[in-house]
């Protein structure tokens, strides 16, 4: 099966402050490595008014609510109306997009949240990208770096893609719904629209508008006319 992984299938990039960063690229995870520049660039054009500094490279959106328990660490960008909760520990080169949750013990590195998605219990999001009003749910977790620290690679079913990148976990498209505890795997890259079983181990490229139930049982969404 031939998987569209690129920029533009797999996001509505007016749905993130960090369109600019996708620019010339040909697939999401090409961004992963910029993304801390990006963000230390992107703050010193912020509006005052609507975001305040903490700190060198931290920047809050002041309509934004941090919990006085989460841990921030720059290079940060936290847009209007995101949510970060009760001991969330976000380690930096992170961008939290508008409307977006971050819960309870999450942890975020080196990742881009699209606009209203969610990571609301007990996840890791390490080296990923999260895409317009994803949701990930409880326990649900991106496992950035393969067991013999070999570069990541990404499987469509019928070519690996090679992206030279050492920490990858997932890219995970807009409107994803990924079930309670599952492993996305270093390089797990799941389409638009697509549901995700609980307790599921993913790997590699899964389609757009389908339904992951296990490691090679991927059914198509059939929507009503």
């Amino acid at each position: 099966m031939n998987i569209d992984l690129r920029v533009e299938a797999m996001f509505d990039l007016t749905k993130t402050i960090a369109a600019d960063i996708f620019k010339g690229l040909t697939y999401p995870w090409e961004a992963l490595p910029k993304i801390s520049a990006f963000i230390m660039e992107l703050g010193k054009t912020l509006p005052a008014d609507e975001y305040e500094q903490r700190g060198e490279d931290i920047w809050v959106a002041r309509s934004a609510k941090a919990a006085n328990t989460a841990y921030l660490h720059g290079p940060l960008i936290i847009c209007p109306e995101a949510e970060v909760r009760h001991c969330a520990f976000i380690r930096g080169s992170a961008i939290v997009g508008r409307g977006a949750v971050i819960g309870n013990s999450t942890e975020l590195k080196n990742c881009i949240i699209f606009d209203k998605a969610q990571v609301p219990h007990y996840n890791y999001i390490g080296d990923s990208i999260l895409g317009y009003m994803s949701h990930l749910g409880a326990g649900a977790i991106t496992s950035n770096l393969k067991s013999d620290k070999s570069l990541v690679t990404v499987w469509t079913g019928d070519e690996k893609l090679y992206t030279g990148l050492k920490k990858f976990g997932a890219v995970v498209g807009d409107n994803v719904e990924v079930g309670c505890n599952s492993v996305l795997n270093p390089g797990t890259v799941i389409c638009r629209r697509t549901n995700v079983y609980p307790l599921s181990m993913v790997r590699g490229a899964v389609p757009p508008d389908s339904i992951y139930k296990k490691q090679g049982e991927v059914a198509q969404k059939i929507y009503d006319n």
